[in-house]
C-alpha cells in the first residue's frame, strides 16, 4: 500500500525533526501572508518566500509577547521551537535591520 496514514507521516516527520540536529530548532526568514488573528488570541498565518510557504500558528501565550503588529507582507525572522517541528512558532520579530539579527542571538 503506497498510502501513509496521517499518524505514520507525522511520526516519521517528528522522528526526522528530533534526530537531525539542524532541524531541532529552526530559524527562518520570510514574509507573513494569509494572516488571521483569532478571538482566542492565537495567530494563524503563513511564512513565505518567492518559492514556498509554510502554514503556522502562534499560540496566544507567545502572541501576547509580540512587540509589533503583524500584518500581511511584513518581513520577519521566525523561530520554530525544539521538539515541535514546523508549524508551531515561539518567536517572530520584524526583519528591520541588524538589531533584529542581534536580538535573535539572545532569544
Amino acid at each position: 500500500n503506497k498510502y501513509l496514514s496521517v499518524s505514520a507521516l507525522t511520526k516519521y516527520l517528528k522522528y526526522k525533526f528530533d534526530s537531525d540536529e539542524h532541524l531541532r530548532m529552526v530559524f527562518l526568514k520570510g514574509e507573513i501572508s494569509n494572516f488571521k488573528a483569532h478571538s482566542t488570541g492565537h495567530l494563524y498565518f503563513s511564512i513565505k518566500d518567492e518559492g514556498s510557504k509554510i502554514n503556522a500558528i502562534m499560540f496566544n501565550r507567545n502572541a501576547s509577547n509580540l512587540k509589533f503588529n503583524p500584518v500581511e507582507g511584513t518581513k520577519v525572522l521566525v523561530i520554530f521551537p525544539e521538539g515541535k517541528g514546523i508549524g508551531y512558532i515561539i518567536r517572530v520579530i520584524p526583519e528591520l535591520d541588524e538589531i533584529s539579527r542581534y536580538i535573535l542571538r539572545y532569544v
